[in-house]
């Protein structure tokens, strides 16, 4: 019994000194260097941790942290929310009744984003989106410090347009299939009389 006590204590002893001795030894501050940097991973030197938010590591050219939509190189193809295995994009398309712009790398706009939302909360970061994007719109950026005190704080609108512009939208285009569909209906019409 006393053995254990003993031995309890030297280790609980051991441990403090050792507690002691790192706390004393860590008198400046930590060199920031890259994380191809040899010795990134040196813990021997400098203080146990950097002086956040007074310094702060570098980011790795290939991390992957907030997403970020250029909305005027958007073509709405939904592809990047197909591709989410968390369902953490929801876009809402409406065709226009002509082409509607061009993007940066040429390619023709016939959909406007009504909405085009990322729920960041939801977001496990896997970069998927980005690949499959045929323009490149949707992008991984360096930030990656967003605190906030509210989870809706999260959610990112990148769509431009007003729920009034949306609906002035969806009314062109219904108005444009309802001539449409008069037109076949006439030409049907036109086309029985004729064989009358």
């Amino acid at each position: 019994m006393i053995k254990n006590a003993l031995s309890g204590f030297v280790t609980a002893w051991q441990g403090l000194m050792l507690t002691i001795r790192h706390f004393f030894s860590s008198k400046k501050k930590r060199n920031v260097v890259p994380v191809s940097s040899d010795n990134y991973f040196k813990k021997l030197e400098g203080t146990n941790t950097i002086q956040y938010p007074k310094q702060q590591l570098p980011v790795p050219e290939v991390g992957r942290y907030q997403l970020d939509v250029e909305i005027d190189d958007c073509i709405v193809c939904d592809l990047c929310a197909k591709v989410c295995p968390v369902d953490c994009i929801d876009i809402d398309a409406i065709k226009a009744t002509e082409a509607i712009g061009q993007t940066s790398d040429g390619t023709t706009k016939r959909l406007y984003a009504a909405k085009f939302d990322i729920d960041m909360a939801k977001c496990m970061y896997c970069g998927l989106c980005t690949v499959v994007c045929p323009t490149e719109c949707i992008t991984m950026t360096n930030q990656y410090d967003r605190s906030v005190a509210d989870l809706g704080a999260l959610t990112y609108a990148f769509s431009e347009m007003t729920a009034g512009e949306a609906a002035e939208k969806r009314a062109l285009l219904d108005k444009q299939l309802a001539e449409k569909q008069a037109a076949k209906l006439a030409a049907m019409q036109k086309k029985e009389e004729g064989k009358a």
